[in-house]
């Protein structure tokens, strides 16, 4: 399999995941803003939506949409230690995790990353995170991971999420069981491995 990816990108959560898995892949690293490979290859041949992440198949086919592709490598792992069982009524819990991540808290923070934004519509959009945030923080008390005490897909997702708030001067320390959440992930080793093999922590 071969992850295309830009460093601390959303893509990252696949990266988690595979890393997570123990499965064999290689990384392709795309400039998102140029659309280009590092070998000046045009990355819209590989994925025409231009966007990280893309996860290249064995069978030369290319699967796109970070929640599709996580759910991709937890079943290709095998074991269910990444996502519950599909039909089981815990996969859809996580599936429902995943879609609110996504379309809630993903699509609330991609307008900050656009350098034309003015404040008031950044402070809009900061609002908007800052209640999804404590909607989550509520549904971690008392849990270690989002579906109870056993790390999944849907965690690595929220991580590099919650790793967009440092970027955007989003303060943390309202949101306790967040806080604490963030840095046990942060400190799982295969979370690590993937973050230095971006470039994102210094050796």
């Amino acid at each position: 399999m071969k992850l295309y990816y830009s460093p601390g990108a959303c893509s990252l959560s696949p990266h988690i995941a595979l890393s997570e898995a123990g499965l064999p892949f290689d990384l392709v690293k795309v400039d998102i803003r140029a659309k280009k490979l590092e070998n000046g290859d045009d990355y819209a041949a590989i994925n025409p939506k231009g966007s990280v992440p893309a996860l290249g198949l064995d069978d030369g086919s290319v699967l796109t949409e970070g929640p599709a592709i996580v759910q991709y490598i937890a079943d290709k792992e095998g074991s269910g230690k990444l996502a519950p069982a599909n039909g089981s009524p815990e996969r859809y819990r996580l599936q429902e995790w995943l879609n609110y991540i996504s379309t809630d808290l993903h699509k609330s923070f991609g307008p900050l990353f656009a350098p034309t934004l003015g404040d008031d519509a950044k402070n809009f959009f900061k609002d908007r995170i800052a209640r999804h945030l404590g909607y989550v923080d509520k549904q971690l008390a008392g849990k270690d991971y989002l579906m109870g005490s056993s790390f999944t897909v849907a965690d690595g997702y929220l991580f590099v999420i919650l790793s967009w708030c440092d970027r955007m001067q989003i303060d943390l320390a309202p949101y306790p069981n967040l806080t604490a959440y963030k840095a046990r992930i942060a400190a799982r080793p295969k979370v690590q491995a993937a973050m230095q093999s971006e470039g994102l922590l210094q050796v």
